[in-house]
């Protein structure tokens, strides 16, 4: 099965970490130990590294697929789902559904954009990569059919989409593998958040 290599973007450069963290703040479903975690925090760069060092690594996940811009956190979704594709059900449709989403990150047009969720729903949305497809749907200016009127999605759907996308990735097979996993998942969000491939080797059973 084919890895992506190349990203969205090429070259280093400063993070891509949006530092809007009012508005992430209320997606990352935090309890008072989380909160705490995050007293004071101005940015999302220190809060991504606070919830790292907590512990609270789904938190984590969630803050950088709310922070990231649209095309990466995608991309990332996708990263991640290939890192767990081996402990996958069906392969084949996955690895459909993630070059779906993958295409409209190289090329984020609306055709590529509804044939993602074309290829997410064939899949019953069940998968990790059909929600990274609907990450990329969501990222669109309509979610209504093209003939018809528009219908915005609202502004957090494509962080919500590629956090289930991400919790699902990480929930495959053993469930002892699953911090692992995460920690694995932080490694490439910070590196494409720095502009690189976030590249991650797919996981050997």
């Amino acid at each position: 099965m084919a890895s992506p290599t190349t990203g969205p973007t090429t070259g280093k450069s400063a993070s891509k970490l949006r530092d809007d963290l009012v508005r992430v703040l209320p997606h990352l479903q935090l309890d008072e130990h989380g909160r705490a975690a995050l007293s004071g925090c101005q940015d999302s760069v220190d809060a991504l590294d606070r919830l790292e060092r907590a512990g609270l690594l789904i938190e984590a996940t969630r803050l950088v697929a709310h922070a990231l811009p649209a095309r990466e956190a995608v991309w990332w979704a996708c990263a991640c789902s290939l890192h767990t594709a081996a402990s996958g059900t069906d392969q084949a449709t996955e690895q459909q559904v993630r070059t779906a989403a993958e295409a409209w990150v190289r090329k984020p047009t609306d055709e590529h954009r509804r044939s993602a969720m074309k290829q997410a729903e064939a899949a019953g949305f069940g998968s990790a990569e059909a929600w990274a497809a609907v990450g990329a749907f969501w990222s669109g200016d309509s979610m209504a059919p093209p003939e018809a009127p528009k219908v915005p999605p609202q502004p957090h759907f494509t962080g919500l989409a590629v956090a289930g996308s991400v919790a699902l990735a990480a929930a495959r097979g053993p469930a002892a593998r699953r911090d692992g996993r995460l920690l694995q998942f932080l490694i490439s969000a910070k590196d494409i958040a720095a502009g690189g491939a976030g590249h991650l080797e797919v996981e050997s059973d």
